[in-house]
């Protein structure tokens, strides 16, 4: 019963580890039909995902299961783990009829899986070892997804580009993560804050090694989720990925980043925040200028929407500056509606590349006339990404702002800024999101139908009905997400008059 007590926290680990073990060899045993692949790798996906909802929406008990000191499932983690598994659940769904020429099924279906464990992990990481392991464990799995198919020239070069950026981010982690425990002499990243808080005055001769620390961490995340100037990989790996596979780095993987980031700035060295708060901000602002200005001219629908997600890293990460509970409520919020509106909105590339339609904006012309069902889907999912009322965007998108002016009243004035920029790109976004809708509803296209099959009609139609109802009724998420920053980071201000 104790070594059950203890591991209790991680069983959605090692179920997601045993089911992708089994997946090669299922796949051995599969000669023709390989579908059962998909539903196969479901089966935990939807048992965990079920499990999470039960434990944040209809249990009155605080979650609350450690593993050891390395793990802790509690409502921040379970909420980014029910991120990850319900984007898992999308992309598995759709990958059958887009990966059905495709070779190695059961080893595709198995990194899906380890990719979503390492995801988890980090999550729960109470350990900056573990924090470190999960990264790996996601990005190693991301890293050979993205180069899927072998014989595309633009599919291997976006796997080798992933993993050069991607082994040049872990190694400058690694090093912060080195610097910090010289000076704490503990990875325990609550640990560290209560060090830290305590000595940073004393021992001034180690400020300059954890300042150094915390601008490798910012570089070293910053290429996590894609962060300018960080950023040159995202449009190539997602344009050359698999259309699923992109969909999951834009919606899971970089969400993997913002939990890291959380962790480590606003516990582990939350204490210098005086020293990062204006750097953040500012990367914050860059971010979502840089990446909706560029996003304006792109021609390739997933490279819009990789540069789409740049921005949308962008404000997210007004949580951080801003440091209080209500800020990193919105910053949660934000995380989970984009997780569903990306992704949808990436299914429904996927739907058209399944069928070889094209990935060129030209290719959506005359798209309402073709599948009413795949051009209104994508509308909802790219206005509520530009952040239009009733959408799972605008109310997201008002909470996280809102949080900067409440914060710019009781704080540094100048971060009613991050608001203000937050707003007027948004605006900005509404050009290049609209001019798609154009194109499908007014412009003239092809007239063949084009026929969705049942899976991947299914997936985006999961995060169609999320983004919608979120957005209708966002209140029960706004209280988890309310919960999750409190019981996480109860050292920082509420945030709210």
């Amino acid at each position: 019963m104790a070594v059950w007590d203890t591991l209790q926290g991680f069983t959605p680990q090692l179920v997601l580890i045993a089911f992708a073990l089994v997946l090669p060899g299922l796949d051995y045993l599969l000669k023709k039909d390989k579908r059962p692949l998909a539903w196969f790798a479901l089966v935990p996906l939807i048992a965990i995902a079920a499990y999470l909802v039960t434990k944040l929406f209809f249990s009155s008990e605080p979650l609350s299961m450690q593993v050891g000191t390395l793990l802790t499932l509690d409502t921040f983690s379970a909420l980014f783990m029910l991120v990850f598994i319900s984007v898992g659940i999308v992309i598995i769904l759709a990958s059958p009829e887009f990966i059905r020429r495709d070779r190695n099924h059961g080893e595709y279906y198995a990194l899906v899986l380890l990719a979503l464990t390492g995801m988890t992990v980090v999550a729960e990481s109470n350990d900056l070892i573990a924090l470190f392991i999960g990264l790996e464990t996601a990005g190693i799995s991301s890293f050979a997804l993205s180069g899927f198919r072998k014989s595309e020239n633009r599919s291997a070069e976006a796997a080798t580009k992933y993993f050069i950026i991607g082994g040049f981010s872990s190694a400058l982690t690694l090093f912060a993560i080195s610097l910090i425990y010289g000076v704490a002499g503990t990875t325990n990243i609550e640990v560290i804050g209560q060090t830290l808080n305590g000595s940073m005055a004393a021992l001034e001769g180690s400020r300059s090694v954890v300042l150094l620390a915390v601008v490798l961490f910012i570089a070293g995340l910053g290429f996590k989720i894609a962060l300018v100037p960080f950023h040159m990989w995202a449009p190539d790996v997602y344009e050359g990925s698999p259309t699923p596979i992109s969909g999951m780095l834009a919606a899971a993987s970089k969400k993997m980043g913002f939990a890291a980031l959380f962790k480590i700035f606003l516990i582990a060295v939350i204490v210098t925040k005086t020293d990062w708060q204006v750097a953040i901000a500012a990367l914050a602002i860059i971010s979502m200028t840089v990446g909706n200005l560029i996003a304006i001219s792109q021609t390739n629908i997933k490279r819009m929407l990789a540069y789409s997600s740049i921005a949308q890293a962008g404000y997210i990460l007004i949580a951080l500056p801003v440091g209080t509970q209500y800020g990193l409520e919105g910053g949660l919020f934000h995380i989970l509606t984009h997780a569903f509106m990306k992704s949808g909105a990436f299914m429904v590339v996927a739907a058209m590349g399944a069928i070889a339609v094209g990935e060129k904006l030209e290719d959506f012309k005359g798209l309402s006339k073709r599948s009413p069902f795949l051009s209104f889907s994508m509308a909802i999912f790219l206005l509520s990404l530009a952040g239009i009322p009733p959408l799972a965007g605008f109310s997201s998108k008002f909470v996280l702002f809102s949080s900067a002016v409440y914060a710019s009243a009781s704080g540094p004035t100048w971060l009613v800024w991050l608001a203000i920029a937050g707003v007027l790109n948004s605006a900005l976004s509404l050009y290049y999101y609209a001019r798609v809708i154009k194109y499908m509803y007014m412009d003239p296209g092809p007239t063949d139908r084009i026929r969705v099959t049942p899976m991947i009609g299914i997936s985006i139609a999961l995060a169609l009905i999320m983004v919608v109802a979120i957005g209708i009724y966002p209140q029960a998420v706004i209280d988890i997400c309310k919960n999750a920053a409190a019981g996480a980071f109860p050292g920082l201000p509420p945030g709210l008059p």
